[in-house]
């Protein structure tokens, strides 16, 4: 398949909805490689087609893998032999830093002191936020605020009172206890965004960090239909959603026949990717995935089924039961009866081999993370547009303070007639 080429970021033609297109068709076109779950795939189709990639990804060692994952633009340029479509990859997926210079940045950040409750990484996060969309000249109203830890942050950069929306009972008290404590003007008000009755804070400017899914989705839809100046926004977990068949945004994104249908797990792989975890939790995220995928091998022979079981989340005792007594923990949970002996030295063999098989066939995956996540929020950039705002997209952070690091910052064309157009 041919695909057309990737925006260009200094062609000032190109609009968010062209280059939601292009993405749109270059996903589809290579739907084949993100589409099957390696969990649950053991052979993709792909891997039978291509074996001479197969076999190149499988003989990387752990090193290797390390090594890619992290620089997953030079991956792409490894395997475009392979696959022609991903030598312009880096193009596809960059986008404008909107991140301010360093001095100004140490200027929106809490200071530790002040930011009681808040983790580091939350704290920076917060400060990073801030920076990239300053200055802020309307009333503000923090969208699914939960402590109010953003709502403080920018309350020291805006002129005007900062409200934050929460529907955490206890999550409201603490934002406003920490609120006073620090002489901030924010008010956090216990209040369900999702609710019909909802009444946006006239002229305020909406803001979100990370708020989930349908969450920031409604600050999309009910910021502009109650004609917010402006609408600032980090999305987050996107596949958090109360619709089985994911939905769209902009209209002209729907009238698209070519366009993906997604599903909730489909979108669970734009959030995949993590910041890296203390080696403890490395350590036993990769034992438990052994075991589970160990199991899987004894559920598949046991059953006569060469089908994926889901087993539910574990309890933490679990892990420190060993094998045996996961997997009949897991038999039990689906009613599947194990044999009295079983070879477990056999089934944890092959769930270490399948593990091994799975963390190269999702180095393949990954490398469709960012563009899904782009596809997604070029979406929202264009149902901004249409309903009158002009609007920025880019990166307020590095991905090593968090991987969920763009921000869409759109303004009513009417309330700044002279503001610039900034496309990706």
């Amino acid at each position: 398949m041919t695909f057309p080429p990737a925006a260009s970021l200094h062609e000032p033609t190109t609009s968010f909805y062209s280059r939601w297109q292009a993405l749109n068709h270059w996903l589809a076109g290579h739907a084949e490689f993100w589409r099957p779950a390696p969990f649950m795939e053991p052979t993709p189709a792909w891997a039978q087609a291509r074996p001479e990639l197969s076999a190149w990804l499988e003989g990387l060692s752990d090193e290797d893998c390390d090594y890619y994952e992290q620089h997953l633009s030079e991956f792409a340029r490894r395997i475009s032999g392979w696959l022609p479509g991903l030598a312009d990859y880096e193009q596809r997926i960059a986008v404008p830093v909107l991140s301010p210079s360093p001095d100004t940045l140490a200027g929106t950040t809490l200071p530790e002191v002040a930011a009681t409750d808040m983790p580091g990484r939350k704290r920076l996060q917060a400060g990073a936020f801030a920076a990239s969309v300053i200055p802020m000249n309307r009333p503000v109203l923090d969208w699914c605020c939960g402590k109010g830890h953003l709502s403080r942050t920018l309350a020291r950069q805006c002129p005007e009172p900062v409200q934050g929306f929460e529907w955490d009972p206890a999550l409201v008290a603490d934002g406003n206890r920490l609120a006073c404590q620090f002489d901030d003007t924010v008010t956090v008000h216990c209040q369900d965004v999702m609710a019909q009755d909802l009444s946006w804070p006239a002229g305020s400017h909406g803001v979100a960090l990370h708020a989930c899914g349908d969450l920031h989705r409604q600050l999309i839809r009910q910021g502009s239909a109650a004609g917010a100046p402006r609408l600032s926004l980090s999305p987050c977990c996107y596949h958090l959603t109360a619709h089985s068949n994911y939905q769209l945004l902009s209209a002209q994104a729907n009238e698209n026949p070519q366009r993906l249908r997604m599903t909730r797990n489909g979108l669970r792989l734009a959030v995949q990717e993590t910041v890296t975890a203390p080696a403890r939790v490395r350590a036993q995220t990769i034992l438990v995935s052994q075991w589970r995928l160990g199991f899987d091998a004894i559920q598949r022979h046991v059953r006569g089924t060469d089908q994926y079981l889901p087993v539910p989340s574990h309890p933490p005792r679990v892990v420190n039961e060993g094998f045996e007594a996961f997997c009949r923990w897991a038999a039990r949970k689906k009613q599947l009866a194990l044999p009295d002996q079983v070879d477990w030295d056999q089934w944890i063999d092959a769930g270490r081999r399948r593990f091994r098989q799975v963390r190269r066939h999702e180095l393949l995956r990954h490398l469709f993370r960012r563009p899904l996540e782009l596809w997604l929020v070029l979406d929202y950039a264009v149902a901004l547009e249409e309903q009158g705002y002009r609007v920025r997209l880019g990166t307020f952070c590095d991905r090593s303070l968090t991987p969920r690091n763009l921000l869409l910052d759109a303004v009513r064309a009417c309330d700044t007639p002279r503001a610039p157009r900034n496309h990706p």
